[in-house]
C-alpha cells in the first residue's frame, strides 16, 4: 500500500516512466523482429507450409471468436449502418440503394441513385400491403423553406438519412417507396420485414457519486459514439479532470480523454445541472470501452463513473445525432436550463408547470415541493370545462429512490381506484400500451423536485392518449400524492391543496403565458425538520477524529449552510462540533480517516487550515496558495503538500437508512448509527496553537472539500475567562450591594441613637 508521500511522487514520475517503458518495448520488438527474420531464412519449404497452415488456423479461430463476441453483444462488423432491411427494387428512373434501420424512427439509404426526372417524386412510406396513395412523405432534405417539402432531386450514390415524421416509428410502416404523387406511380420500393428488431438508444444509470459533487440523471448511449448526460453537476474543482473512457473493472490510468460538449480537451469546468452530449474521439466506439468516468489525470482520482453493458445494440454513428435525434431530446445547450416564457402555478406554493412547443412535441417541466415518496402529476382533464381525474391522460413524475433515477410515466385514469392491470390509476404500460413520455432531465434540491420531459402532441394511441390541441385552450388536471410500493401513483382521497379544484385552461401554443410570481425554491419549508443545535467542545485537549454520516437536512448542511456529499468529520463522536482551543497550548488528535490513497472514497487525511472549504490536495497553483495549513501537512523538496494526518479508517455508518429527519437532536440520531473500524492503528497529530493564529480556523479533509467545521482560537485562559469573569462581576456586585445596605442600616441606627 502506498504511503501519502509515495503517492505524490508516483503521480509525478508516472508519465516519465511510461515513456521510458514504451521506448524499451519498442526496442525489444525491433530486436525480436530482426531475430525472427534471420531464423526464418533457414526454414525449408516443409516448415514454411506448416507455418502457413498454422497462420490460417489462427486466423479462422480469431474470425470465429469475433463472431462469438458479436453474438454476445460486442462490436458489430464495420462498416455498421444499422439493421439491414434490403435493396430498392427498381421500376423506373434508375432507383438503387441499400436500406438500413438506424433506430426506431430513422432509416439510412446507402448509395442512393435516382435520375431526378420524376415530376412529383418523394420518399414515401405507409402501412398498406403495397405502396399506394395511402401514404405520406418523408421530407428530404429534412430542413426546407416553404409549406411543402421539396420534390426529390437527382442522386448518384448518395448516402441519405431519413427521419420518419409525426412521431412515426419503423414498426408503424410496411414499406419505403420512391413515389410520384401526381401520377401515383411507384418508381422503386423496399419492404420492411415484420417484427424487425431495430437498434435503440440504451439508458444507463447515473454517474456513481464519489467526489467533487459529481452527479447526473440517467446517462444514455444515443449511438455508437455519443453519450447524452442530463442534469450534470460537478464543482469544477478538480485540477486536471476530463471525461475519460477505458477498459477494466474500474476506471484507471490507462484511459483516453474524451472531448467535452464543445469538442475541447481543456480540463472540465463546473456544471450546474446542464444537459450535454459528448462523442468518443477517432474511431473509438462504445463497443470498445467498459466505462465512462470523470477522472483527474494528475492525481489519478476517479470522481465518478458509469459502466458500459456488454449487450449493447445501439444505433450506428452515421451523423444522425448531430445535435439531438428529433424524437429523443431537445437540442443541448451550455445554459443550465431553457428559458421558458410560459409558467403557471397550478397548486399554490406546491406545483408549477413550465412548457414550450418543440415542433411535434411539447416539452414540459414540473416543479413540485414534494418528498421522495411522493409524485406530481400533470395532464389533460377527463372532461373539458372542469377538473376531472376520471378518464384523464396525465404524466406522473417522481424520483425513484430505489433505482436513483428520475421518472415520468404515461398514465390513463379510468377511475379513482388502485390499478388492477385493467382499470384504475394505471401506467399505460400496465394496460398493454406504450409510455410515450421521454424524460429529459431531473433534479432535486432545496425541497423541490424538478423533472423535465417531452411528449408528442399526437401519439399513435387513440385509447389511452389524448391529443394535445394547439389551436385552443384545454382543461388540465394536476395533483401531488403518495407513491405505493410499486413506485406507482397511489389512489387516494384528494384535498383542495393537493389537486386543482377549479377549472384551469392552457393554450399550449401560447407564448408569454407567465403568471408564476415566485420560485418554489424561494418558499421556506415550514414543515421541514428543524436543524439540530450546534455541538461544541471546550476545555478538551485530546480529540478523536473519525468519519460519519452527515445527518441529512438537520446536520451538516443546516449547521454549515453548505451542501454535504454524504460524510463528515466526527470529533469525539460528535458531528462537526465547534472546537475551542487556546493559543500556546498543545492538543492531540487521534485520526481515523483512512490511510490508503488507492481508495479515495475512504482516504480522508485530517489537517487544520484557514480555509472553510479544505481539500488542499485538490488545489494547485494560486488556488493552493490561497489557504494555509497549520497542522497535518508537510512539504517535500519540490514544494508539494504531503498529508501526515492519516490513520486507519473508522466510520459511523447507518444501520439501515438515513433516519435523521425523525429525531430532534444528534444524540438520538447517533443511536441509529453503528461504529466500524478497519484493521490498523489510528494516526497521531500533535499541534501547538501558534500565538499568531487567527481567531477562526477549520479542521478539514486534505483530499476532499467540505468535510469539517470551525475551530475557535482564543487567548490563553480566555476559553474559561468569560465565565469566571462573569461570576466575579456578580460576586462583586453582590458584595457591593451588601456593603451599601450595611452602611445604610448602620447610618440609620446611628441617627436614631443621636436623636434619642
Amino acid at each position: 500500500m502506498e504511503t501519502p508521500s509515495e503517492w505524490i511522487k508516483t503521480r509525478r514520475q508516472e508519465q516519465t516512466e511510461s515513456a521510458a517503458a514504451a521506448a524499451t518495448i519498442a526496442t525489444m520488438s525491433r530486436s525480436r523482429i530482426t531475430t525472427y527474420a534471420t531464423a526464418t531464412q533457414g526454414l525449408n519449404s516443409l516448415w514454411s507450409q506448416l507455418y502457413a497452415f498454422v497462420v490460417v488456423v489462427v486466423a479462422l479461430s480469431l474470425l470465429l471468436n469475433c463472431q462469438v463476441c458479436q453474438g454476445a453483444g460486442r462490436a458489430p462488423p464495420e462498416p455498421y449502418y444499422g439493421r439491414y432491411i434490403g435493396q430498392f427494387t427498381n421500376f423506373a428512373h434508375g432507383i438503387k440503394g441499400s436500406i438500413y434501420a438506424v433506430d426506431e424512427s430513422t432509416l439510412f439509404v446507402k448509395s442512393f441513385a435516382y435520375d431526378g426526372t420524376g415530376p412529383d417524386a418523394f420518399f414515401w412510406v405507409g402501412k398498406t400491403a403495397r405502396p399506394s396513395p395511402e401514404g405520406y412523405i418523408i421530407p428530404y432534405p429534412e430542413e426546407y423553406t416553404g409549406s411543402d417539402p421539396p420534390v426529390l432531386q437527382a442522386h448518384n450514390n448518395t448516402d441519405i438519412i431519413l427521419r420518419l415524421p409525426m412521431g412515426k416509428r419503423i414498426k408503424d410502416i410496411r414499406w419505403l417507396s420512391v413515389w410520384c404523387r401526381r401520377f401515383t406511380v411507384d418508381f422503386g420500393e423496399v419492404f420492411i420485414p415484420p417484427g424487425l428488431d431495430v437498434p435503440k438508444p440504451r439508458v444507463l444509470p447515473e454517474f456513481r457519486r464519489l467526489a467533487h459533487g459529481l452527479r447526473s440523471s440517467n446517462i444514455s448511449v444515443l449511438d455508437a459514439k455519443t453519450f447524452y448526460i442530463p442534469n450534470l453537476h460537478y464543482d469544477g474543482a478538480g485540477p486536471d479532470a476530463y471525461f475519460w473512457v477505458g477498459n477494466g473493472s474500474e476506471p484507471n490510468i490507462m484511459g483516453i480523454k474524451v472531448p467535452n460538449e464543445v469538442g475541447s480537451l481543456d480540463p472540465l469546468r463546473g456544471y450546474q445541472g446542464e444537459d450535454i452530449e459528448i462523442q468518443l474521439p477517432g474511431s473509438l466506439t462504445v463497443y470498445d470501452i467498459d466505462w465512462l468516468a470523470v477522472w483527474c489525470v494528475e492525481y489519478r482520482h476517479n470522481f465518478g463513473h458509469v459502466f458500459i453493458p456488454k449487450d449493447l445494440d445501439v444505433p450506428p454513428a452515421l451523423g444522425q445525432t448531430k445535435i439531438t435525434p428529433s424524437w429523443w431530446y431537445s437540442p443541448t445547450t451550455t445554459t443550465p436550463r431553457p428559458v421558458y416564457s410560459n409558467c403557471r402555478e397550478i397548486l399554490p406554493n406546491k406545483l408549477q408547470v413550465k412548457w414550450e412547443l418543440q415542433g411535434e412535441y411539447v416539452q414540459i417541466e414540473l416543479f413540485g415541493r414534494i418528498s421522495e415518496d411522493q409524485y406530481m402529476a400533470f395532464g389533460l382533464s377527463g372532461a373539458n370545462g372542469r377538473p376531472q381525474m376520471a378518464q384523464s391522460d396525465v404524466v406522473v413524475a417522481f424520483y425513484d429512490s430505489n433505482a436513483r433515477v428520475f421518472r415520468a410515466e404515461d398514465y390513463f385514469i379510468s377511475d379513482l381506484s388502485q390499478c388492477d392491470g385493467q382499470r384504475g390509476v394505471c401506467p399505460d404500460e400496465r394496460l398493454g400500451a406504450r409510455n410515450n413520455v421521454i424524460v429529459v432531465s431531473g433534479d432535486r434540491k432545496g425541497g423541490v423536485t424538478s423533472i423535465r420531459y417531452k411528449r408528442l402532441l399526437q401519439t399513435n394511441e387513440a385509447i389511452y392518449d389524448m391529443p394535445i390541441p394547439i389551436d385552443r385552450e384545454v382543461s388540465i388536471i394536476a395533483a401531488v400524492g403518495p407513491l405505493n410500493a410499486r413506485k406507482e401513483a397511489n389512489a387516494h382521497s384528494h384535498t383542495a391543496s393537493d389537486h386543482n379544484p377549479d377549472d384551469i385552461r392552457i393554450n399550449f401554443s401560447k407564448r408569454n403565458d407567465h403568471s408564476c410570481k415566485n420560485s418554489l425554491y424561494d418558499i421556506k419549508d415550514e414543515s421541514g425538520p428543524k436543524p439540530w443545535p450546534t455541538l461544541k467542545i471546550k476545555g478538551e485537549q485530546r480529540f478523536r477524529a473519525s468519519i460519519g454520516a452527515t445527518g441529512g437536512k438537520r446536520g451538516y448542511t443546516a449547521i454549515t449552510g453548505i451542501p454535504s456529499w454524504g460524510i463528515a468529520w466526527y470529533i469525539n463522536d460528535l458531528l462537526i462540533p465547534e472546537i475551542t482551543v487556546e493559543r500556546g497550548l498543545t492538543y492531540e488528535f487521534l485520526i481515523e480517516g483512512g490511510n490508503d490513497p488507492a481508495q479515495p472514497a475512504r482516504y480522508h487525511p485530517f489537517y487544520i487550515t484557514d480555509s472553510p472549504e479544505g481539500g488542499l490536495g485538490q488545489k494547485t497553483g494560486l488556488e493552493a496558495r490561497k489557504q494555509k495549513a497549520y497542522a497535518g501537512v508537510e512539504y517535500d523538496e519540490d514544494g508539494n503538500a504531503i498529508p501526515t494526518g492519516v490513520g486507519r479508517y473508522c466510520e459511523w455508518e447507518h444501520r439501515t437508512v438515513d433516519r435523521s429527519a425523525e429525531f430532534d437532536n444528534f444524540e438520538q440520531f447517533k443511536s441509529t448509527l453503528v461504529f466500524k473500524c478497519e484493521d490498523g492503528e489510528p494516526g497521531y497529530l500533535n499541534w501547538t496553537v501558534p500565538m499568531d493564529a487567527p481567531n477562526t480556523l477549520y479542521y478539514q479533509c486534505f483530499t476532499h472539500n467540505n468535510l469539517g467545521w470551525r475551530i475557535n482560537v482564543v487567548d490563553a485562559g480566555a476559553s474559561t475567562a468569560p465565565t469566571t469573569l462573569q461570576l466575579g462581576q456578580n460576586q462583586l456586585f453582590f458584595y457591593t450591594l451588601l456593603t451599601v445596605f450595611s452602611l445604610v442600616v448602620t447610618s440609620s441606627r446611628l441617627t436614631n441613637s443621636l436623636l434619642a
